[in-house]
């Protein structure tokens, strides 16, 4: 039975030519295989849930208890079609609402998941392939640079402005002002852009430092290629504007972005050829301004033969842009500027000085010419201290050639940020220690003896005239009843006695610890220097006025030393100063007042050397009523001879040359002193913070 039940399987031997077929139902060994891995597969299905299967319809067959809604949740009211205006109106109530709730909507800072890798790929070939047939223009095409610092051999100029790094930066500087937030979780540099459309300004502040820390390598590039980067910046800025408010281009067509916090400050007097056409930040006091004049932005230009318009042209700052023929007629000329289609920005040109404060002893203080272009025009008037960030550079100037002999380069920063600096700068420097100092001295009843003490402690005695000098410092309250009359609230002061009294002492005193304090002696000071003067550049050729010395001191105090040398013709130009606190000039021309709201403290010698009792104060000084009836405190400081008053003196100066001396660590006198003016005093650097809050 097993030999012929299986006949194939009972000899293997068989001639493969002669023997029969095999049986089509027995598997060669290949197959064998095949069929495993199909029933590893079918296990595997088995584990999950089969959707598709012989009763699949059952699935869709009625279920009238199933297949209903719930009444309370249907809206069957009818509602009316919105119209485009409408629609627009409803989504600006609806962004008021959430703004008012603090929820910010903005689809704009979506990012890609890790998991989107797939449709990013094949976003990107679908942009090639619109590249490719010129749907779209290649820019959107350029890679991104991970590495950007890496110039590859070029300068950072020429780096930057090559289309695949200033399309990066591009990108990076308005990812920088999309996303950056400050502590608080809000969006610092969205909110200062709605501010600035809100306010239908121009221009909007970025704080290096902040774009520093955030993206290093455009913090890197900037101050190498200013001039670059911030057409790059202003452009990302206008997009980034125009992008959440379309219409505002109808405003202005310029959004400029202004860079302040350099961490540098150079002064006017170090600046070099290193620092050519870099970003620089100085420190100085505006000595003369020119009006507000239109400057060509982007020209224009009519051919007088054909009328063909030629342009734009964009104007530089150095030359002049000109056409060299007309593309219609093929004419050379001549051309005439199209009035109205030529676009104008506004030009102003100032001078700043170094501060009195910085100049170095026995140096004179250096200028330089500032140019202010759009909305940094008519910031700033003559007397304001200023911090500024410009590009430093440099123009041909053939005047100076001519005066030289050879090629010169005359030198002038434009600026991009400037700040005028009042009390709130200070305020906002304090320390949370200052400040609690300062509010513990206001609740002291002694507040007014201590300040008086702490005026020139090195000097011994002379109360009246410290308590005078820290009134004219604090200053008083100015009126105008009913504006009809003004009353001034400074108050002039003039120190007169015998020498070697520590008058120059006082005044030098006041110099260091004033806010604002200008310094000039009778002898050195002329009536223009005091008050201002109309000069005429030789490289402009156009009359501007500078400010002097009281206007210089506008807000502060005005120090003349040796009162008594002056001209009695000097000593008249600052009648009007001291009095109704202005300046009036007229000539070339300039009709003008400005203002000089200052203390003036004066120091004179009497007639003769010293002062003679026996005589009045008229008789005693070389000065005339009207001056002397514009003096509020009149001080009269007398060397008398006395033993006692003498020996104090001596033991005061002794023990104040023996608290300072290097040897002396503990700062510790061993003799005895005034236990009570070194109660009463308040430190040197305190008294500063508060006559600068206060002032």
């Amino acid at each position: 039975m097993n030999q012929s039940s299986s006949p194939a399987r009972s000899d293997r031997n068989i001639d493969p030519m002669t023997s029969p077929a095999p049986d089509i139902d027995e598997p060669f060994e290949d197959e064998s295989e095949l069929l495993n891995e199909d029933n590893d597969i079918n296990n595997e299905e088995e584990e999950g849930e089969e959707l598709f299967g012989d009763n699949m319809e059952a699935d869709y067959r009625p279920m009238p208890a199933l297949d209903r809604y719930d009444p309370a949740m249907l809206d069957d009211d009818e509602y009316s079609e919105l119209s485009q205006g409408e629609r627009v109106a409803a989504e600006i109530e609806m962004r008021k609402r959430d703004r008012a709730a603090g929820i910010i909507r903005d689809d704009r800072d979506l990012l890609y998941d890790d998991t989107d890798e797939d449709e990013t790929q094949t976003h990107k070939r679908r942009m090639a392939e619109k590249a490719a047939t010129g749907e779209i223009d290649d820019i959107e095409m350029i890679e991104s640079i991970e590495n950007l610092e890496d110039t590859k051999g070029h300068s950072i100029k020429e780096w930057v402005t090559m289309l695949g790094p200033r399309t990066e930066i591009s990108n990076r500087f308005k990812s920088f002002l999309r996303t950056h937030t400050n502590s608080k979780g809000q969006y610092m540099y969205k909110e200062r852009i709605r501010h600035m459309c809100e306010s239908n300004q121009s221009s909007f502040i970025v704080e290096f430092p902040i774009l520093a820390s955030k993206e290093h390598v455009l913090a890197y590039f900037l101050p190498e290629a200013p001039f670059q980067m911030l057409q790059i910046f202003d452009e990302v800025a206008k997009e980034l504007v125009l992008t959440i408010f379309p219409s505002y281009e109808r405003v202005t067509s310029e959004i400029h972005v202004r860079i302040s916090e350099l961490p540098l400050i150079e002064e006017l007097r170090t600046f070099r050829k290193l620092h050519l056409n870099q970003l620089v930040r100085t420190l100085g006091v505006v000595t003369a301004t020119t009006g507000v004049l239109p400057q060509l932005s982007v020209i224009k230009y009519d051919c007088s033969k054909c009328g063909y318009v030629l342009g734009p042209f964009v104007q530089s700052q150095n030359s002049e842009v000109k056409p060299s023929s007309c593309p219609e007629c093929q004419s050379f000329g001549p051309f005439m500027i199209n009035m109205e289609q030529t676009i104008y920005r506004n030009y102003q040109r100032i001078t700043i000085q170094e501060s009195p404060g910085r100049v170095p002893a026995g140096r004179i203080p250096r200028s330089k010419d500032c140019i202010l272009l759009s909305d940094l025009c008519d910031r700033c008037k003559p007397g304001d201290e200023i911090d500024l960030t410009a590009v430093y550079t440099n123009n041909y100037d053939g005047s100076l050639n001519t005066e030289q002999g050879f090629p010169v380069f005359s030198t002038v920063l434009l600026a991009n940020y400037l700040f005028v600096k009042d009390s709130k700068e200070i305020v906002e420097s304090l320390t949370e220690e200052d400040i609690a100092s300062i509010l513990a001295l206001s609740k002291d009843h002694r507040v007014a003896d201590r300040i008086v003490a702490s005026i020139a402690p090195s000097i011994y005695g002379h109360e009246y005239i410290k308590r005078a000098l820290a009134l004219t410092i604090f200053g008083g309250e100015a009126k105008n009843p009913g504006n009809k009359h003004k009353v001034r609230g400074d108050i002039n002061v003039l120190i007169c006695g015998d020498p070697g009294t520590a008058k120059s002492q006082f005044l030098k005193y006041i110099e260091k610890i004033a806010p604002r304090a200008i310094f000039t002696t009778g002898q050195g000071a002329s009536a223009v220097g005091l008050t201002a003067y109309v000069r005429r550049p030789p490289n402009t050729r156009e009359w501007t006025l500078e400010a002097g010395a009281l206007v210089l001191a506008d807000h502060g105090v005005c120090l003349i030393d040796e009162f008594d040398k002056m001209n009695d013709q000097d000593r008249t130009s600052i009648h009007e100063a001291m009095e109704q606190q202005s300046i009036s000039i007229s000539k070339a021309g300039i009709v003008a007042s400005l203002h000089a709201r200052c203390s003036v403290i004066a120091a004179s010698n009497p007639i003769g050397g010293r002062y003679d009792a026996s005589m009045t104060f008229s008789e005693n000084v070389d000065l005339s009523e009207p001056i002397i009836s514009r003096f509020d405190i009149l001080c009269i400081v007398k060397d008398e001879v006395d033993p006692m008053q003498d020996r104090h003196l001596a033991k005061f100066v002794v023990n104040s040359h023996i608290k300072h001396h290097p040897t002396n660590s503990e700062k510790a006198v061993p003799t005895e002193s005034v236990e009570t003016t070194q109660n009463l005093s308040i430190p040197q650097d305190l008294l500063k913070k508060l006559l600068e809050v206060y002032l």
